[in-house]
């Protein structure tokens, strides 16, 4: 959607009314991802695509179906290639569009959420795919941090833009677009309603750094949470792409180096999480120093036994840093979980930074009460 926003505002802002075809899901080699749309403009102009060209023709048909009748459609693709009719991906995937009619009219939270998506601000919007009661379908409901934050528009009812608005604000968080299943009132254990969440904003930073076997880990958990990761190390025989398959870059530099230049570019934020692992004081010193005098970064770990972190936390103190600046380093990294291997140590350390990030208290569920998400 972010790529028709432009076209799709000034249309909007003419009181004009636009089909919108939107990638609401996606099943294997789907050719473009959830959230991608597609405009049929007033004048019947076509905006943006949706695939590689196998349904846009189709799409284009829905979009004028929908102006002709105010009826937003749910249309899969791909899904069985025998059908009589049936048009299919060549790519061999499949996915979900959802046509809607955009207008002042439809969608009047939309001059909001353009003004937050132009301006930088990290937004969601949220739009009822499917529905038993098809009022609902079309509905919006605009979403932004923080749990007091105020939303725009409503699904239906409070109980379904509360539930809905919570589980949006998870995925707004790690920059995430996807489907979401509830019952017809906002149950999330039930069947009636989907849910479709467009993010606006980048995905959070993994910075790791040190190319050992538990960074390879480290990189990998950190990509099945949806962090953007970099993995850093001097070594070039060890920072290597084919090393780090799931690392999203790999950087040849001076841990402390690098990160002083990605802090002064205004790359580092409190959603950011850095893991050193180097687990060697004349790349570990250096880097925990800068990281821990940042104002703004999210979780700071760092590898190593207790001795060795004891040790470290001493030569920090007398590089000059602060207790306070000291609270924010977890190290020994990770939460209590046994690990033993690369791979197990990983969840560990995933385990810590959304404990921290979400308040939770790295406890076994059944022996607490209360709200289990955060």
């Amino acid at each position: 959607m972010r790529d028709v926003l432009p076209e799709l505002m000034a249309w909007w802002r003419a009181g004009e009314r636009v089909a919108m075809g939107t990638v609401v899901g996606t099943w294997r080699s789907a050719p473009r991802p959830p959230g991608t749309a597609m405009l049929v403009g007033p004048d019947r102009t076509a905006v943006g695509s949706i695939s590689a060209g196998c349904v846009e023709s189709d799409v284009y048909a829905l979009a004028e179906q929908v102006l002709a009748d105010r009826r937003p459609l749910l249309r899969r693709y791909g899904v069985d290639e025998t059908e009589a009719g049936a048009v299919a991906l060549t790519c061999g995937g499949a996915l979900d569009v959802f046509v809607e009619d955009v207008s002042p009219d439809t969608f009047p939270e939309l001059g909001r959420l353009y003004d937050d998506v132009t301006q930088g601000r990290p937004v969601a919007v949220a739009t009822v795919v499917e529905h038993l009661d098809p009022e609902w379908v079309g509905r919006h409901l605009v979403v932004r941090p923080g749990d007091d934050s105020p939303v725009d528009g409503t699904l239906g009812s409070e109980r379904a833009d509360a539930a809905v608005a919570d589980d949006v604000r998870g995925l707004l968080a790690v920059g995430a677009s996807d489907q979401l299943p509830y019952g017809p009132d906002g149950e999330r254990r039930g069947v009636g309603m989907r849910v479709f969440a467009a993010s606006f904003a980048s995905p959070p930073r993994l910075i790791v750094f040190g190319a050992s076997d538990f960074a390879v880990a480290v990189a990998r958990q950190g990509g099945l949470l949806g962090y953007a990761v970099t993995v850093c190390d001097a070594r070039a025989v060890f920072a290597t792409p084919a090393r780090f398959p799931s690392a999203d870059e790999v950087v040849v530099d001076w841990p402390h180096r690098y990160l002083a230049t990605e802090a002064r570019a205004g790359r580092i934020d409190a959603r950011t999480a850095i893991c050193v692992l180097t687990h060697d004081p004349k790349f570990d010193l250096p880097l925990l120093e800068l990281a821990l005098r940042l104002p703004a970064v999210g979780y700071v770990g760092a590898m190593g036994s207790r001795t060795a972190a004891d040790r470290r936390r001493d030569q920090l103190v007398a590089a000059g840093i602060t207790e306070e600046e000291l609270a924010r380093l977890s190290s020994p990294i990770g939460l209590d979980l046994g690990a033993r291997t690369p791979e197990e140590t990983a969840v560990s350390v995933a385990a810590e930074i959304i404990s921290l990030r979400w308040g939770g208290r790295g406890r076994r569920l059944v022996n607490l009460d209360g709200r289990i998400h955060h």
